[in-house]
């Protein structure tokens, strides 16, 4: 006898929702630990096989999971970098102190030109944060002008003599970082008068259109948000924004402790697995309150909502220098990840950036690096599982008995996740169980579609969620095909493993 669904919903295949933009699934890279060195940049004359000193195998990795937009150079970093020290001739670049991470000396080897032949390599859009914590409106101006205009103004003649005649294309542009923070310790008046400065002088060249995004705050420091809405209206009886900055962003990441002590990446009791998973549930939550403020001053959702830094973040790695942020990355984190993702579809009416934090060698990464080897990590496979819902409208997932929950951290935790999509005739389903000792049943009635066949299933699990790959142990986790999917007409039925997350395609 089968056993009874832990989940039983019906999703309308006919009633698609708002588009889940590529740009959820986004990166993040900061001058920070070996993220940068050692991670993209080995430079030109590394053994380490490279394009132009940029890590061929990395560029690889990351262009199989479509990587949309990478953001630089910070985070923190960000608030002290000044950009003119990282164009020119790199024997020629002023050396700095990264007083942020490490009070390492940074030589400016990889500065605009890298980052941006880096997302050339990539196919990705950059996501340049300018300096306004020490920074000047003119090193804004000077910066957007350089990328972005053509001619021969001064900005586009320093360019060209740089080696770069032709301007790039920049859609995204971060108004600041943390200025709660390392950004300059502001209030958000403060902070809100410098964002309406700093966005005016941050133009538009040519057909060069920016997506500017203000810094917001930490959490749900809703105060922040509607500081810098009602910089963009004039009141709730004008409710058209003004074009200041088209986004506000704000941070939100996860562990299982406290700041003083957030817990280990891979030694872990259940308990604190739990405390995890429901700490990463809360940021729906989160999602909401930053949405309900915004929906009050800008009821047509024209102002876009970023969260472009989230991720686990745990102690660091034994024997690692503490200012490099250096963890391992354990199925738990991919679970985490599995748990923001259904967070982000539930909002994408709103959403329409995300950063993990961050891409190589630093907190819950993609990537590891180890001399020549790379190491992928379990969070980068739930990434490339997720690929389907990148532009995809989004498909309401209603339950009809709803899924089994666990008391964690003083709060329910679903632990069953299921996300829907469809695109160019395609629907992709992702379902996670958080549960780490039971397996779960989800049943799933498809209406208002024709009957399709399953074109492609994998699963992500292992027999610990603290189990990790490692150089020695490349694919301890890494997904499989999944054989637990049976589709009968308009019922798909999923036996999700315990602590796994399923990918599926489907012909609609």
């Amino acid at each position: 006898m089968n056993p009874a669904p832990a989940l039983t919903a019906v999703v309308d295949i006919d009633v698609p929702g708002p588009t889940i933009s590529r740009h959820l699934y986004g990166h993040f890279a900061e001058h920070l630990g070996r993220c940068i060195y050692d991670g993209f940049w080995v430079g030109e004359d590394s053994e380490i096989e490279n394009i132009g000193g940029i890590r061929a195998d990395v560029v690889e990795a990351l262009r199989s999971i479509a990587i949309p937009n990478l953001r630089w150079p910070g985070g923190c970093f960000a608030d002290e970098y000044h950009w003119t020290d990282g164009v020119g001739p790199r024997d020629e670049r002023p050396r700095m102190v990264n007083t942020h991470w490490g009070d390492v000396e940074e030589n400016n080897h990889f500065g605009t030109h890298e980052f941006m032949a880096l997302c050339e390599l990539l196919d990705a859009e950059p996501y340049i944060s300018g300096n306004v914590g020490s920074g000047t409106v003119k090193e804004t101006s000077d910066w957007v002008e350089y990328l972005t205009r053509a001619g021969d103004s001064p900005m586009a003649r320093r360019r060209a003599e740089n080696g770069r005649r032709e301007p790039w294309s920049v859609k995204f542009f971060g108004v600041g970082n943390e200025p709660w923070g390392c950004g300059g310790n502001l209030t958000a008046q403060q902070f809100s008068t410098l964002a309406r400065q700093h966005a005016t002088y941050a133009r538009n060249h040519g057909e060069n259109s920016l997506y500017r995004i203000a810094a917001g705050g930490s959490e749900d420091d809703y105060v922040w948000t509607e500081v810098l809405m009602k910089q963009l209206t004039r009141g709730l009886q004008d409710p058209s924004p003004s074009d200041l900055y088209q986004a506000i962003s704000f941070h939100c990441y996860t562990m299982s402790g406290s700041w003083m002590d957030k817990g280990s990446a891979t030694e872990f009791s259940e308990e604190e697995y739990w405390t995890t998973l429901a700490r990463a549930e809360r940021v729906g939550e989160i999602l909401a309150g930053h949405v309900a403020v915004m929906d009050a001053y800008d009821p047509a959702k024209k102002v876009g909502l970023a969260l472009d830094e989230w991720g686990t973040w745990w102690n660091v790695e034994p024997g690692t220098n503490p200012g490099f942020l250096h963890q391992q990355n354990t199925l738990r984190d991919a679970l985490v990840a599995a748990v923001h993702f259904d967070a982000f579809h539930a909002h994408a009416d709103r959403l329409r950036l995300a950063n993990i934090a961050q891409t190589v060698n630093v907190l819950q990464s993609m990537l590891l690096t180890d001399g020549r080897r790379l190491i992928l990590t379990p969070t980068y496979h739930v990434f490339a599982m997720s690929v389907g819902h990148h532009d995809a409208r989004r498909l309401p997932v209603n339950p009809v008995r709803a899924g089994a929950v666990h008391e964690a951290d003083g709060r329910e935790v679903s632990t069953v996740k299921v996300s829907a999509s469809t695109k160019d005739g395609t629907v992709t389903i992702t379902a996670a169980n958080l549960d780490p000792t039971s397996s779960a049943v989800v049943e799933l009635h498809l209406r208002g579609g024709d009957s399709g066949v399953i074109t492609g299933a994998q699963v992500l699990t292992s027999a610990d969620p603290r189990d990790h790959n490692t150089a020695e142990d490349l694919d301890r986790v890494a997904p499989v095909p999944f054989e637990g999917a049976v589709w009968d007409g308009g019922l798909l039925r999923l036996d999700l493993p315990a602590a796994s997350f399923v990918s599926l395609q489907l012909s609609a």
